[in-house]
């Protein structure tokens, strides 16, 4: 349970640094997530080679998964250009935590101890009061976007589980390099790709990196607990998004950001000490 512990919240510090540059990025930002997810993807496959590659029944999952990333890295980028950061993302991870839990619980099996349900419950209770306004397209996006993150988390879930390469993280990854990919040429955004990797490439070669590594240290974590464990400590994030769309983007209402981060912290330090 240690492991899965520090492993989420790794990956709860690196998944809002990658998503925050998405919503500073100057270029489209599906565009940015794109160029991002190409280098995550090229990065995968020297991963899954390196790694002795992955089975077949792995696979099957890894495919489902890239199909269901497109829709979100879509409105990801749609949901950024309506919202602040500091609501749009607590709204879809938070979202996304909450239904991942409640479906690894009834989908994966996953045990459904009193005081783990009780800490997602708080947590999720301290998402929404972070993400303040619940209205508008900003909103309406971002609960989209928390659908997407369920099902390919419940997806890369059983997948992470049905094999026991850490390869299965790489596979992910590309597929869904290779389902942005189809979109972004299927509509007509090869020229602007092609800009934006000329102006910044080793930004995105970062990023892709980040995200790469931020979601396989969480499938390596759902292998040592629930699902609802880990993606619970894994959207920790939104604390700090809090903070940097306080301190970094000047979103203001200190006031509700730090009382309701504090009801997040409490449902995480009861996740930990007694929801294990």
């Amino acid at each position: 349970m240690l492991t899965a512990t520090l492993l989420a919240l790794i990956a709860a510090v690196l998944h809002a640094a990658w998503n925050l540059a998405v919503k500073q990025t100057v270029h489209e930002r599906f565009v940015a997530l794109w160029a991002q997810f190409i280098f995550g993807g090229l990065f995968a496959a020297v991963g899954l080679v390196v790694t002795g590659g992955m089975t077949s029944r792995g696979w099957i999952w890894a495919v489902l998964s890239g199909c269901v990333h497109l829709p979100y890295l879509i409105l990801l980028a749609r949901a950024y250009g309506h919202g602040d950061f500091s609501q749009v993302y607590p709204i879809a991870r938070g979202g996304g935590a909450f239904l991942s839990a409640i479906g690894g619980i009834v989908l994966l099996n996953d045990p459904a101890k009193a005081w783990t349900i009780a800490a997602i419950a708080i947590i999720a209770v301290g998402l929404g009061l972070l993400a303040g306004t619940w209205h508008g397209p900003a909103v309406l996006t971002a609960i989209g976007v928390a659908i997407t993150i369920c099902a390919y988390t419940l997806f890369d879930s059983k997948g992470s589980r049905s094999t026991d390469k850490v390869g299965y993280a790489f596979a992910s990854g590309m597929m869904t390099a290779t389902t942005a990919s189809i979109y972004g040429i299927a509509t007509h955004r090869v020229s602007r790709l092609r800009a934006a990797l000329r102006a910044d490439w080793k930004r995105f070669a970062l990023a892709g990196f980040a995200s790469l590594l931020t979601y396989t240290l969480v499938l390596i974590a759902v292998r040592y607990a629930s699902v609802g464990y880990v993606t619970a400590l894994r959207e920790s994030s939104v604390v700090l998004a809090a903070l940097i769309g306080w301190r970094m983007l000047g979103e203001g209402d200190v006031r509700r950001r730090v009382s309701a981060s504090g009801v997040v912290l409490s449902g995480l330090v009861l996740l930990v000490t007694l929801g294990r």
